[in-house]
């Protein structure tokens, strides 16, 4: 990915188009076999540069084992490792990526190292496990368990993708936890040796986000993750849309893509490199399974949109969203709040970059979950803060509907300790 990255910037090329792959069929070698055409289709059809296998539940919970009778819930079935040699095989020149398991974790990153050699490892901390139905694990076992792996990610020198923000924000968590959350899981791999970090933003989330804000918290997280670059540690942007974001009308969709990928050439309106990767959601996802032709028509929107709007822009035919006032405003507050929480959590909690410490934030109540359907007595402290819509974003609010800033709220929740 580095490699690619770095080529991509010398050559003048578009950003990396990354986009979640995989067909639905509820038989395992009918399944795999589809797979690997659809593979072969997208490498020769030279728009997709990062295939990330939509894997099945089981592949991640259960790899190597007797599936018999389990459910096996869509995605792609993995169960061996030459299953995983044959999808590198078919994915040709692409570079190639999976889910982490939600057991035996490190054990499985080493797999995908050996089989598929992993383009990057993402890693949830809190989440996949008991806490969403996702994985065996508790969430303490759990963060013990990315902990470790994060220690072996950081002796294959590849980078390190938090897959977290935008699962508090699924739950209703704040536009706070959004950013805190990630930068918190970017400050652990740092201290752990990992030398590089994909950053994924997951725009209109939820999808009444207004734009202004979703770029406010875009650049916010950027900069506060950016400053924990040196010659040790470098970043890569990775932007994406939302999940739900997408009309059912396909032309509507498709119209929404091209709005959301312009929005995404300004996070960094100065930089003609950024973003360094593009996670594309097909404009289909709505109400069909993205298959190779809808995949290859997203990317062609994804990127023609980009290149349309840098071109309009230059010619002074849009708002200039680099001096927008309101975004750099807030973009102020997100950064200047996110700042002191972190401050107020390193004088407060003992090692916050541990797995005791990173447990202790989220129980502890500094990070938000309000519609968290498991675990609810565990985590009391995350879910009995009410969170609204406030001005386009989301934000602790309390009786009266009134805002309550996180630097107010974690310090309250220090004292009474």
């Amino acid at each position: 990915l580095v490699e690619r990255v770095s080529n991509n910037k010398k050559k003048g090329f578009p950003p990396l188009m990354r986009v979640h792959v995989g067909p639905y069929n509820p038989n395992y070698e009918e399944a795999k076999k589809e797979f690997k055409i659809w593979l072969k289709t997208l490498a020769n059809s030279r728009f997709l540069d990062i295939v990330s296998i939509g894997s099945s539940q089981l592949s991640q919970s259960d790899f190597g084992s007797d599936w018999d009778s389990k459910p096996n819930g869509g995605g792609v079935p993995i169960n061996s490792e030459n299953d995983l040699r044959e999808i590198w095989q078919a994915s040709r020149p692409m570079l190639v990526r999976t889910y982490a398991g939600t057991r035996n974790i490190p054990y499985l990153a080493d797999v995908y190292e050996r089989t598929i050699n992993i383009a990057w490892h993402a890693l949830s901390f809190w989440w996949f496990n008991k806490i969403d139905g996702r994985g065996p694990y508790t969430v303490k076992k759990n963060i013990y368990q990315h902990i470790d792996t994060l220690k072996y990610i950081a002796q294959t020198g590849k980078p390190f993708e938090p897959n977290i923000p935008h699962h508090f924000a699924f739950r209703g968590g704040d536009d706070y936890t959004y950013v805190l959350s990630s930068l918190l899981a970017a400050i652990t791999a740092k201290k752990l040796g990992v030398r590089f970090l994909v950053l994924q933003i997951m725009f209109n989330t939820p999808k009444y986000t207004w734009g202004v804000q979703d770029l406010a918290k875009a650049r916010a997280l950027l900069k506060l993750v950016r400053e924990l670059e040196d010659n040790t540690f470098k970043v890569f942007l990775q932007p994406r849309a939302g999940l739900d974001y997408f009309s059912p009308d396909m032309e509507r969709a498709k119209v929404q893509l091209a709005a959301v990928s312009a929005m995404m050439d300004d996070i960094e309106p100065e930089n003609e490199f950024s973003p360094d990767i593009i996670h594309v959601v097909s404009y289909c996802e709505a109400i069909k399974l993205a298959t190779p032709q809808y995949i290859n028509e997203s990317i062609q929107i994804t990127t023609k949109s980009i290149e349309e709007y840098r071109k309009i822009k230059k010619l002074g035919l849009v708002d200039d969203m680099i001096h927008n006032k309101e975004v750099q405003e807030r973009t102020l507050d997100i950064y200047s709040e996110v700042k002191y929480v972190v401050k107020l959590i390193e004088q407060n909690i003992n090692e916050p970059y541990t797995p005791e410490g990173l447990y202790q934030i989220f129980q502890k109540g500094i990070l938000t979950a309000p519609y968290l359907w498991e675990c609810r007595e565990e985590f009391k402290n995350a879910i009995k803060w009410k969170t609204g819509l406030v001005k386009g974003g989301v934000q602790v609010i309390d009786e009266y509907g009134k805002p309550i800033k996180p630097s107010v709220r974690v310090k309250k929740i220090f004292n009474n300790l």
